[in-house]
């Protein structure tokens, strides 16, 4: 049987790509944020996961405004990245896992989600910024992605996104063959990047997420979006989306590792936890 062995949640950004390729690890901006993702990739290294699903949003890159799936489930063995306008980076393409996909899929519609099946999926600096810094190796494991919709409304609601890992869990356990999942979500935390509040941040806020998501997520679920959006920027009610790998975590979590940092127009958070019942995680 397939368990999870762990959960991470982490920020998003382009500028996190434009940093690792320009090689800005040591760079007084940028090296806080290296140095304090590394105990989770030092974690990550050591946990060996056999696959990643991955929750996250496509921003215009798969799916556009005329046509944005609530959620959208890839169902490849491969999964190009998209071109964002400055070229592909230089990665390979990811590796899929068609067959537990598809288990995921019939298991998710028995549990009354819906989602879009997409048998080409092509993934953007939702997923292609963060995975670098977190490897040792391109790529540790085949990925599972999950695009959600949280750029045009109406949005899944915050108790949407945990129900969704709880279906995305129990789908895991069903599953026949013996594989260790982590199970990734990945959005910004506080920014917003346009209108009167261009450049809007706030850290305390961020912290009590992570505080709240670590050890009440059900207290987050009673948000609204405007909850979300007025204490963290328009854009920051993608961080709704980390509350689909707690969900898949369990009642209770244990934290492996957690570092925030909020240099520019966006604040850089990081979340690893292992579920309580994980001692054989490593």
């Amino acid at each position: 049987m397939a368990r999870i062995v762990g959960g991470i949640g982490c920020s998003h950004a382009p500028s996190i790509a434009h940093s690792y390729d320009k090689k800005l690890q040591k760079d007084p901006m940028w090296a806080p944020l290296y140095d304090g993702w590394a105990p989770a990739k030092e974690w990550l290294t050591q946990l060996k996961p056999d696959l990643m699903v991955v929750v996250y949003n496509d921003h215009m890159n798969r799916f556009f405004f005329d046509a944005y799936p609530s959620f959208a489930l890839g169902a490849a063995d491969k999964y190009p990245q998209a071109d964002e306008g400055w070229g592909p980076r230089d990665f390979p393409d990811f590796p899929g896992h068609a067959a537990f996909s598809w288990h995921l899929a019939q298991s998710l519609v028995e549990d009354e989600f819906d989602p879009t099946i997409c048998q080409e999926m092509s993934v953007d600096h939702g997923i292609l910024s963060i995975l670098p810094l977190l490897t040792e190796t391109h790529w540790p494991a085949p990925i599972v992605p999950i695009a959600a919709n949280v750029i045009q409304h109406p949005i899944p609601t915050p108790r949407r996104f945990f129900r969704l890992g709880e279906a995305i869990r129990r789908a895991i356990e069903s599953y026949p063959e013996d594989m260790r999942v982590l199970v990734v979500s990945t959005g910004g935390m506080s920014h917003q990047l346009h209108g009167p509040r261009f450049g809007f941040l706030n850290p305390q806020w961020d912290n009590e997420f992570m505080d709240r998501l670590e050890s009440d997520p059900i207290s987050l679920t009673k948000l609204t979006h405007a909850h979300y959006m007025e204490r963290g920027g328009a854009e920051s009610v993608e961080i709704v989306m980390w509350l689909a790998m707690r969900g898949a975590l369990g009642e209770k979590v244990r934290r492996v590792h957690r570092h925030y940092y909020a240099p520019m127009l966006t604040g850089y958070g990081l979340v690893a936890f292992e579920g309580v019942n994980s001692s054989d995680a490593r």
